[in-house]
């Protein structure tokens, strides 16, 4: 029984070393779907020493792979990743909170005064942006209260190659005004593009590393 345990133990361990390196936190719901899968597959082997480990271990492997495929699938498309992972939702833009989208997320004011106190910010007055991230957690930009100045997101225009074009309305922008803007300065193919930002008339751009 104990060689039994230390080695799932082990398995187990190497299929969460294999699957990266990701905070609690930062988890979407697929991944906790599969650790808590994993994890109940380990228990069961655990308590039913006569039947074969490889009736556990493979189910194990195959999660493993459907896994990674899923996180390769979604390094290589947005669409997939925001699938997977969800969108972040904006709650609280410049000062004011977007009701709408907290029902949308089925996200009430509770919730939001309990991780605001989290982040010692007692104030929702005190917030200029309020971000709930697709893991649940919430981040926020508080607003500068010596300049008075309303502060910027900053959303990505360009992730991967592909427009987001949420976030150009967001900033009253055109995807006409974002692809002239870049062919000024010499990016005419936006899939050499991986990132691309626009805070205060600066343009942040990142192209795709060059496979040796």
């Amino acid at each position: 029984m104990v060689a039994r345990t230390v080695l799932l133990y082990v398995v187990v361990l190497i299929i969460f070393r294999v699957m990266g390196k990701r905070e609690i936190g930062e988890l979407s719901i697929l991944d906790l779907v599969v650790f808590i899968m994993i994890a109940e597959m380990a228990v069961m082997a655990i308590e039913n020493p006569k039947d074969p480990l490889l009736h556990s271990i493979l189910p194990m492997l195959t999660l493993l792979i459907i896994q990674i495929g899923l996180a390769i699938w979604s390094l290589k498309s947005n669409r997939m990743r925001n699938f997977i992972d969800g969108k972040p939702s904006i709650i609280i833009e410049n000062g004011k909170i977007n009701e709408h989208e907290m029902k949308r997320q089925r996200y009430n004011f509770n919730d939001l005064l309990v991780q605001l106190r989290d982040k010692n910010i007692k104030n929702v007055a005190d917030v200029e942006f309020a971000i709930l991230e697709s893991s649940g957690r919430l981040s926020v930009f508080q607003k500068d209260q010596q300049s008075g100045e309303k502060g910027n997101l900053n959303l990505p225009f360009i992730i991967d190659g592909v427009i987001q074009e949420e976030h150009l309305l967001h900033e009253h922008k055109t995807t006409e005004w974002l692809r002239t803007e870049l062919k000024k300065r010499g990016y005419s193919n936006l899939d050499k593009i991986s990132y691309c930002s626009y805070d205060n008339g600066k343009f942040f751009i990142d192209l795709v590393d060059v496979k040796q």
